[in-house]
């Protein structure tokens, strides 16, 4: 079965293209057959303005026929295509997503800061990196938002979403109470458990666990992060650019994420996060597939 999922996210929107297919008795492999990210940025207008103005509503419907365009290439069956929080605060998203749908035929759904972490946690990315047992936090975080997601032994407790994103940090949009919401969220919550492990998905600690020259099966410790936050601030935006070859949209994030990582860390008591490089967009494909394949 081939199947999409589109990711319109604050920071940029992202393609995955997918075969999923049935392997023996052993489970379903997910093959990936192509991932495009075009970093439209759309929360730039919509944390600053309320809206999305004419400049990147009119990247982003380029952005949807080209996406179009290439399901139609690689023949896919089933997609999905979800908008997390810039969308969701956006004045215009409605008129928007009726415009792409009469201009594509691509339906997009406005989806919930809670539905956002189900989603990611559908990768069971515990799974993939052979760590099933313990408590593990799952940490998205993203333009808008962060997605938070407690899994111990085996079962979700809870997800919940804060409106701490990377741009809303750059903007300035992020308050002490938004901050305090979270850590109280977390004290409250993880009171009990021990030896709580990181799961973080997203664009910003992939490029992380990249610049750190870290091995995929091993996990990032809470010293590392903290000393690439202070090396990364201690630079330009065009200064990150250069040493760590990085996109300019990139450049400009990394530190936010870092700083909304490292404060989690310390909330729970985390000493390392693992970073297994699967995003929303990989949960959207198996849970499309759950669906389609009844």
């Amino acid at each position: 079965m081939i199947l999409a999922a589109i990711d319109i996210g604050s920071n940029a929107a992202r393609l995955l293209v997918a075969e999923a297919k049935q392997y023996k008795t052993e489970g379903i492999d997910f093959t990936k057959l192509n991932l495009i990210r075009i970093p439209l940025q759309l929360g730039i207008d919509v944390f600053g303005s309320g809206f999305i103005g004419a400049k990147r509503r009119m990247m982003l419907m380029q952005t949807m026929k080209a996406f179009q365009s290439i399901m139609d290439l690689y023949g896919v069956e089933h997609y999905r295509a979800c908008a997390t929080s810039a969308m969701r605060d956006a004045s215009n998203a409605v008129d928007i997503t009726d415009e792409i749908l009469r201009e594509t035929g691509i339906r997009i759904e406005i989806i919930s800061g809670t539905e956002e972490a189900s989603i990611v946690y559908e990768t069971h990315i515990a799974e993939t990196i052979n760590q099933n047992d313990g408590t593990f936090l799952y940490v998205d975080v993203g333009g808008g938002s962060t997605e938070v997601s407690l899994f111990s032994e085996r079962k979700s407790l809870f997800q919940e979403s804060f409106n701490i994103g990377t741009i809303r940090l750059m903007q300035h949009k992020v308050l002490e109470r938004d901050w305090d919401a979270l850590k109280r969220f977390l004290k409250n919550r993880l009171k009990g458990y021990e030896n709580i492990r990181l799961i973080g998905s997203g664009g910003n600690i992939n490029k992380v666990s990249s610049i750190s020259k870290n091995k995929e099966d091993k996990p990032l410790k809470y010293n590392t992060l903290k000393g690439m936050l202070d090396e990364l601030s201690a630079c330009t935006v065009e200064e990150r650019m250069h040493r760590y070859h990085l996109r300019e949209d990139r450049a400009q994030v990394i530190v936010p994420a870092l700083t909304i990582y490292t404060q989690i860390m310390r909330w729970s008591d985390a000493k390392e996060v693992f970073v297994p490089r699967i995003g929303l967009v990989d949960g959207i494909v198996r849970m499309l597939y759950k669906v389609k394949s009844k």
